[in-house]
Order: structure tokens, then sequence, then C-alpha cells
């Protein structure tokens, strides 16, 4: 079933409209018809609202609302993924499979080993090309929610941002623990949380970005005795806590 997100605004009882660009996907890509059903989801929480289409105008699609499925697909903690800048287009599949594997918040953090560098300009214009992004990937994996991407952070801004969320994680290759530690800091992590985890670019953090981290209450944790790439070593921890919290 095809699914798109509206503004609550827009569903009125038992009535919703769909404007703006998915209109002219509904009817000129997937060239859906009056009496087809599809879902719509107000992307403030995991309700899905179940419609058939009534009428197809030029600019507005006319549904009848079904009845409301409350899908509880969302994780029981709010996770906001601090992601140091990568090279090329990287960012764009961790902001995809990080919003699959059920993220709230992705903050692009420029560190001292960010080869990337972004004026405000170019990164005004990347944040939003990751939204869309974002938008694309809950619409996929059919999300109650949309994550943000938020503007890019410095490490500072980003611990700062931090600093009143309950779990805090930062996976670093010279970490002192072994895997027991990472085991016993995944498992302290309950329903209700906030949580943050903090992921370095190529090259990962430098010492003192990890000594600021700890500093802040980031709990230093190792992903085990491969060195991971930075694409993949966010998607790990996410991973985990999905086994980990998932009903």
């Amino acid at each position: 079933m095809h699914h798109f997100f509206v503004e609550q605004s827009q569903i009125n009882g038992k009535k919703a409209i769909i404007t703006g660009a998915d209109v002219n996907h509904i009817k000129n890509v997937l060239r859906m018809k009056q009496g087809e059903e599809l879902a719509l989801s107000n992307g403030m929480d995991s309700a899905e609202y179940r419609c058939i289409i009534e009428e197809i105008l030029e600019e507005e699609i006319l549904c009848s609302v079904i009845f409301i499925k409350e899908q509880g697909v969302e994780l029981p903690v709010e996770i906001t993924l601090y992601q140091g800048l990568p090279k090329s287009d990287k960012m764009e599949l961790i902001i995809q499979k990080a919003v699959e594997l059920g993220v709230k918040r992705i903050v692009p953090v420029s560190t001292g080993r960010s080869i990337v560098k972004l004026d405000e300009k170019k990164a005004k214009a990347r944040q939003e090309r990751w939204q869309q992004i974002a938008l694309a990937a809950a619409k996929q994996s059919k999300r109650g929610v949309i994550p943000v991407v938020e503007e890019v952070m410095s490490v500072k801004e980003a611990l700062r941002d931090a600093s009143e969320m309950e779990q805090k994680l930062i996976p670093y290759e010279m970490a002192e623990q072994g895997m027991s530690m990472t085991r016993s800091r995944i498992q302290q992590i309950s329903p209700g949380d906030k949580v943050a985890i903090f992921i370095g670019p190529e090259g990962g953090f430098e010492e003192k970005e990890i000594k600021m981290a700890s500093e802040a209450g980031f709990y230093v944790i190792t992903l085990g005795k491969r060195i991971l790439r930075t694409e993949t070593a966010g998607m790990t921890v996410l991973a985990w806590l999905v086994y980990q919290l998932e009903e």
C-alpha cells in the first residue's frame, strides 16, 4: 500500500486532503484512481490513517478516512545519531539506513578529522537534500514520524545538544573496555530514554574529542575487534538497540 505524509491539519475527522508534490506523484506516476486505498501519516506519531480516494482534482486529492491504525512501529526510545561528516555521498546512505532502523534525529557533525568542510550555503543545501532522503526512507519503512536532519554542528555544539539525554554512547577503536562493557551499557537502556550515539568520520575521533565526550557523560564503547567504516559503525549500534528494545 502506498504511504504518504501530510500535516495534521490536512486530516479532519473522516476527511483528508493531499496537496503538494504528492498530488502529481499519485496522479501521474502511480496513476491511482478514485476508490483506491492509501495510507497517510502526520509525521508526529505512529498513527496510520487508512483512506479511500474520493476525488482527484488539479491541485489536491480528497480522501475519506476508513480507520486509524495505531501501528506502534516506533522504538520505545528516542535515538539521536550524531554523525561525523563522511566523504562523498556516504551521508545519504547513513541517513537512509538510520531512518529505517528507527532514529528520531540525525545531527551531522564537523569533527577535527572530517574531510568534508561545508560553508553556510552548501550546508543548508545539503541539509535540505538530506531531509528529503529521510522523508523518502520514512515512507519506505512505513515510519509514523519523519526523523529530523538537523543543521551541521561542531563537536562542542553536538555535546551540548546531547547534554540532557539519559544514555550517551561513543564507539572508539581505542576503547579500554571490552565487549562486556558495551553489552552492559546497551542493556541499561530502557524504554522512554533519550539516547545519543556519536560516530566519528573516516579516520575516527581525535583523542581530545574523546576526552571532551567522556567529560560530557558519554560512555566510550567498543564495537568489537574489527575496525568498522563510519557508515557501518552507527548501523551496528542501532541494530543492537533494535534487538534489545524492540517489543
